[in-house]
């Protein structure tokens, strides 16, 4: 690969993260705590939000983590997995073209579309057009948790935050803002109980899961997994969240899945798929 290959996803990688910029803002999710300092704090939120407009809270940029391994919750930036998970995205999209795994690629739970967008930047710049980046999300948020049918989701506030409810029309634009919108991105609307079993997916190369939770994470598996090619990769963006590892824990376990799970920062990890 050239210096220009190296230097337009290096480029992609700082500005898909807003990191040329600095961001100053951080978000102030709500809770859903019922003390009433908490409460207060949410009617804000709510009332603001009427109106278009976010509560936040200056940050200050003392450390490079926050870019390198996507530490914070940017208010500009596309994507918010910092630059290992790029990396880490990048790499497995040149393993599967290396080795010609077949197959389409997917990210599941994609807020403002950075990643996909990524994926199909080091496709393009590989010259590979014969591959579909599917685009999978609510555009509505998380989904309220079902402690009944996944108690490991009880109490988990994802659904509350406003700040991961980004539409479809942004992610859209989002992609063609880099010109890489066409007929090989394809996005499925909905909730992944809803959308990823009727899929028209055939085959997979590379899964990249965002779904935080147990039921977004395990729908993903169940749905998704079996369509990975050998030779390709999974991606786990939610290592960190406890609910998130018992997903792809019990679905490891009940599927005999053995394959060394490796690290790319403090909450990434993935696989290749070897049978």
């Amino acid at each position: 690969m050239g210096n220009i290959y190296d230097d337009y996803l290096n480029l992609m990688k700082k500005v898909l993260t807003h990191s040329l910029w600095q961001e100053k803002f951080s978000f102030i999710k709500k809770s859903v705590s019922k003390s009433p300092k908490k409460v207060l704090k949410n009617i804000i939120i709510d009332y603001l939000d009427r109106y278009n407009l976010a509560v936040v809270k200056k940050v200050i940029i003392s450390d490079k983590k926050m870019y390198e391994e996507g530490r914070g919750w940017p208010i500009y930036a596309e994507t918010m997995v910092g630059f290992r998970r790029l990396e880490n995205i990048r790499f497995c999209i040149e393993e599967i073209i290396r080795d010609d795994i077949p197959g389409d690629l997917i990210e599941t739970g994609v807020w403002r579309g950075g990643s996909a967008i990524f994926m199909k930047a080091v496709l393009n710049a590989n010259n590979i057009y014969n591959r579909i980046v599917w685009v999978a999300d609510s555009f509505e948020g998380l989904p309220k948790p079902d402690p009944e049918k996944y108690p490991e989701d009880k109490g988990d506030q994802h659904y509350l935050w406003d700040e991961l409810k980004i539409s479809l029309d942004i992610v859209q634009n989002n992609f063609e803002k880099y010109s890489l919108l066409d007929d090989n991105i394809k996005f499925l609307k909905g909730w992944f109980k809803d959308t990823l079993p009727i899929a028209p997916i055939k085959k997979l190369s590379l899964l990249r899961i965002d779904g935080d939770i147990y039921e977004s994470t395990m729908d993903a598996l169940i749905n998704l997994y079996p369509k990975l090619s050998i030779g390709g990769y999974l991606i786990i963006d939610d290592f960190l969240n406890k609910s998130c590892v018992k997903a792809v824990d019990d679905y490891r376990r009940d599927n005999n899945i053995n394959e060394e799970i490796i690290t790319i920062d403090w909450t990434g990890v993935y696989w290749k798929k070897l049978r």
